[in-house]
């Protein structure tokens, strides 16, 4: 059979996947993509979506107990596992069969099946109904990542979950072990505790959520401990001893092993690319621990082959997947994109209490040498905050001291996912202290504690 031939093919039809897909398309050119499993990646399918869908049925939980609070009166609050779960997959589904009418509309060819790299411009695909070949001058890998499983804490899907079993689980943990303190291991910490599970977080770095603003972890775990969650850092799970219905865990912390019994652990250790098996190597791409090596602008140093998303450098988030399948396609369609600068990407946590930032940290800035001016202003401050129920937070701002520069910005409370924004189109526009001063902030807002953020690090804030 005759390889069919594609300007470009694309394998993997997750967020970066299938945005590259589609901007090639619209650039002109002739598109396939090869899919294995969902369209719309992990992300859609098993990440992003579904989990925020089960984290706002917590929220939503968690304010009908405050009803009294807000003058409200209920009673009978209780919740159905089953109905949470079938809601969230509903709303994955719903997204994911909307990234296969965009592609259709696109004109962008749409193959179900598991893709190899053939050769220089060769794509191997086998599907249920056998083997087919692609050529095209470009490729676009965009295979993405799965959950990492230590030797002895492997998922069995009963005892011990990843966030595939997390998603959908088949009973309520009654007491339940996160190992791992990330964005993934804290969401599903906070959902299930919030749901009345009594959890707790094992990290074994010296405190949780390590790749944010030290000032931030502090007051998050400071929330979770007052929402009944147990933070052990510096801590390792050594092994896991399974006898249903129970797993016991040997907990290493300042020199001793604790044992803890659970009736379920989910491991949240971070991510493994899924390069394996797709004859990378033989066409001289360089992996590093599981990860491709590409430049700024995803080029492999082999002609003609991209490599985006999870499967390349980080950080390993849906958004910088999806720029960077842009950038790429415009590159192959004669293009002068601007490269993703990983330091203007922003970092989202959907726990209670958000969590998010972009850039430097405080930490990170002054080691790399600058001198920094630091603002801060707390939830407690704002009108709106107070209006919402929602006092407890707090937003940073770390400035160059010479030039104004926002360098970071970093913060805890409710809607920071949404509010992270503003700094992050400042940092595109290389904005300065002056400019965000200058700025005139709606009222009543949240936002207006980020405008007093700014006014913090230079002492001038007015409301607190």
């Amino acid at each position: 059979m005759a390889a069919k031939a594609f300007d470009t093919v694309v394998i993997g039809a997750g967020p970066g996947g299938y945005v590259a897909a589609i901007r090639a398309a619209q650039l002109g050119q002739s598109v396939a993509i090869v899919e294995r499993e969902h369209l719309g990646g992990i992300c859609l399918n098993w990440g992003c979506i579904p989990t925020k869908a089960m984290l706002r049925s917590a929220e939503v939980f968690h304010l009908m107990h405050r009803a009294k609070e807000f003058g409200l009166s209920a009673s009978g609050i209780g919740y159905d596992l089953d109905a949470v779960v079938k809601r969230s997959r509903g709303v994955a589904g719903q997204l994911s069969g909307g990234v296969g009418h965009l592609l259709k509309k696109n004109k962008v060819t749409v193959i179900m099946g598991s893709a190899k790299l053939a050769g220089k411009g060769r794509v191997a695909v086998t599907t249920d109904k056998g083997s087919e070949e692609l050529t095209a001058k470009n490729i676009i890998l965009a295979t993405g990542a799965r959950a990492r499983e230590l030797p002895g804490l492997e998922a069995d899907g009963d005892l011990v979950w990843t966030y595939k079993h997390a998603l959908t689980p088949k009973r309520m943990p009654k007491k339940l072990l996160v190992i791992g303190s990330g964005a993934i291991g804290i969401e599903f910490a906070s959902f299930f505790n919030t749901l009345g599970a009594d959890v707790t977080v094992v990290e074994v770095q010296d405190r949780i959520l390590p790749v944010e603003d030290a000032e931030i972890s502090a007051f998050a775990k400071k929330q979770f401990t007052k929402q009944g969650m147990t933070i052990m850092e510096k801590a390792m799970v050594k092994k896991l001893d399974r006898k249903a219905p129970k797993v016991t865990a040997h907990i290493e912390r300042g020199g001793k092993v604790e044992q803890h019994e659970f009736d379920t652990v989910i491991s949240a250790v971070g991510i493994v690319a899924n390069t394996e098996n797709l004859g990378l190597e033989e066409l001289g791409a360089k992996i590093d621990r599981s990860f491709v090596v590409t430049d700024q602008y995803c080029r492999t140093g082999v002609e003609g082959l991209y490599v985006i998303g999870d499967a390349t450098n980080g950080p390993w988030l849906a958004h910088k997947a999806s720029h960077e399948g842009v950038m790429v396609a415009e590159l192959i369609a004669g293009g002068h994109p601007h490269a993703v600068d990983p330091s203007s990407i922003a970092g989202c946590t959907y726990c209670h209490p958000q969590i998010a930032s972009v850039g430097l940290t405080e930490a990170k800035a002054k080691e790399a040498g600058y001198e920094v001016k630091v603002g801060r202003f707390p939830f407690i401050g704002n009108g709106k905050a107070i209006a919402l129920g929602e006092p407890e937070g707090m937003i940073k701002t770390v400035f160059d001291a010479k030039t104004g520069e926002l360098l970071g910005a970093h913060m805890v409370g409710a809607e920071v996912t949404e509010l992270i924004q503003g700094y992050v189109v400042g940092r595109q526009l290389e904005t300065t202290e002056e400019d965000l001063m200058a700025t005139v902030f709606p009222h009543p807002t949240l936002s207006e504690m980020m405008h007093e953020s700014v006014l913090d690090a230079y002492g001038r804030a007015i409301h607190f």
